[in-house]
């Protein structure tokens, strides 16, 4: 199981942008197998900085996922909308996990 979390601030101009962005990306997510993998964006409080968490049941999961060219344009519009150096991705390791909340 691979385990991401990305984060990163957008300029406040970018911010609706950003979430148009993530709809589609997501939306053609659904033509994945949804059993390998889990996509989830938060939005802090800030109104700025997202957010994204995704798990995956392999690297072949992973690459498939990274690789839907809506994603691709998303993170193509989200770097050129200048992020300030706030671009943060983190590998997590599992120690443990509870519950099927949808």
């Amino acid at each position: 199981m691979i385990s991401v979390i990305v984060s990163y601030q957008v300029k406040p101009e970018f911010v609706e942008q950003n979430k148009l962005n993530i709809r589609t990306f997501l939306a053609d997510f659904e033509q994945l197998d949804a059993s390998k993998f889990e996509y989830s964006v938060f939005l802090k409080d800030d109104g700025l900085t997202f957010v994204h968490y995704s798990r995956y049941s392999d690297e072949v999961m992973q690459n498939q996922l990274l690789n839907v060219p809506s994603f691709k344009a998303f993170q193509q519009m989200r770097d050129d909308s200048g992020l300030n150096n706030s671009h943060k991705v983190e590998v997590l390791q599992s120690i443990g996990s509870k519950g099927n909340l949808e």
